[in-house]
């Protein structure tokens, strides 16, 4: 049986589409799967299982992509045709069976969850390998707690301060988890540095792992996190995916749609449309809860 799973460009959907994917290998044990998605989301499933092949395909103008992805799928009949994305590629394939995205309103884990019937949605998961967790127990050994902050973000929009997260960091570590250290998680490349730095430079004994992992490195050591902190982000949706209790901070994007979802997770939001707007008070306040929700679960 072969199984085409058509998934998002961007890390945090297709983060969030991770659920669906896991339920269908649970379903469907000697199936055989393809991934299709955007190039930065394609390291989320170098170590899924049965996982036959990964297309990565680039969005192009005029929707020229989905021509691409037709040509490099066309070859093959395909038993179970899943779009997440709600394209038209599924009826120019040879296949048994398609279900498809349908636009809805509220949770983005519904929406996707509602592809296949699912109610309630199968929460995200990751996948990682031995050597992964090797490498995060070198980068996080035992010892103190950490806390992961995630200050970076896909536009400015959505940052909270530096300060604040500096600041929320020493209210937590000297209270909820004393002792804590922070570990600051970013993407690769300059631009996720320069939006990393004011919140390294006020943390000097934090824990440097922006740009250095991949997505299920990153996954691996944020699962040996006690608490995640992180701006709206596929971070933020990687985080709650490896279990680790994880709180968003949001803004102006909408988190009746975005929240994190996972075991232990849960959004903030700020008081007004800017992030500025969000308190370290009201922060510290749903931090204090996740994880009395995380010591009770």
């Amino acid at each position: 049986m072969r199984i085409l799973f058509i998934t998002s460009n961007r890390v945090g959907d297709a983060v969030l589409s991770t659920g669906l994917l896991d339920h269908l290998l649970q379903r469907f044990p000697a199936a055989r799967f393809t991934i299709a998605c955007g190039p930065v989301a394609a390291e989320l499933f170098a170590r899924m299982p049965r996982a036959e092949r990964v297309i990565a395909f680039e969005k192009r103008r005029f929707g020229l992509h989905w021509l691409g992805l037709w040509g490099r799928c066309a070859g093959r009949f395909w038993d179970l045709v899943v779009d997440n994305r709600g394209s038209m590629l599924g009826f120019f394939l040879l296949h048994r069976r398609q279900a498809r995205l349908r636009r809805r309103r509220g949770p983005k884990i519904a929406e996707i969850g509602a592809i296949l019937g699912l109610d309630p949605p199968p929460l995200p998961v990751v996948w990682t390998a031995p050597e992964d967790r090797a490498m995060a127990a070198r980068l996080l050994p035992s010892g103190p707690p950490i806390i992961a902050l995630g200050p970076t973000a896909n536009w400015s929009g959505k940052i909270w301060p530096a300060e604040r997260f500096a600041e929320l960091f020493s209210a937590l570590s000297e209270s909820l988890l004393p002792g804590a250290r922070a570990a600051v998680f970013a993407g690769p490349g300059a631009a996720e540095r320069a939006m990393a730095a004011p919140l390294l430079a006020r943390l000097p004994g934090a824990i440097d792992l922006c740009g250095r992992l991949t997505l299920h490195e990153a996954a691996a050591c944020l699962g040996r996190a006690a608490l995640y902190i992180g701006n709206d982000s596929g971070l933020m949706h990687l985080a709650a995916a490896a279990g680790t209790p994880t709180l968003g901070l949001f803004g102006p994007t909408q988190a009746a749609e975005y929240a994190p979802a996972g075991r232990v997770a849960r959004a903030v939001v700020a008081s007004g449309p800017d992030m500025a707007d969000l308190s370290v008070a009201a922060a510290l306040r749903a931090a204090t809860a996740l994880l009395a929700q995380a010591q009770a679960a």
